[in-house]
């Protein structure tokens, strides 16, 4: 089992960036893959960024969010953090962040969808306001 906890939210201007960090539970970084995915009042979750616990391998999403260019997910492997670095904040990106985990398969894709990952933490929200 994987433990989840998601910190860094909070108010942001627009323009403005934070960055969000998931605390991983120890010794499980280097077995899954781990992802950032969000949930705004009234549509449904959806993936922002994949990245492979063992070699860091990533995958910013582009359709239906497109955070390429702003988003970048990496992994502290010191401290067994997942990070999300959001750059160029506008109010679209309001959202509760989770962080999400499943057990690497050798040899398939990179999982991005919902129902590929087994372990969520409780979320975190981030508003974009001025």
């Amino acid at each position: 089992q994987v433990r989840l906890v998601e910190s860094g939210g909070g108010l942001e201007q627009p323009g403005g960036s934070l960055r969000l960090s998931c605390a991983v539970s120890p010794f499980a970084l280097y077995d899954y893959v781990f992802a950032w995915f969000r949930q705004a009042p009234g549509k449904e979750r959806e993936g922002v960024a994949t990245i492979r616990g063992r070699d860091g391998f990533t995958y910013i999403s582009t359709y239906p969010t497109n955070v390429m260019g702003r988003f970048s997910i990496s992994r502290d492997t010191a401290k067994n953090t997942v990070s999300l670095q959001m750059n160029s904040l506008g109010p679209e990106d309001t959202a509760v962040y989770y962080c999400a985990a499943t057990k690497e398969e050798w040899g398939k894709p990179l999982p991005r969808l919902q129902y590929e990952f087994d372990y969520w933490g409780l979320g975190t929200q981030v508003t974009v306001s001025s």
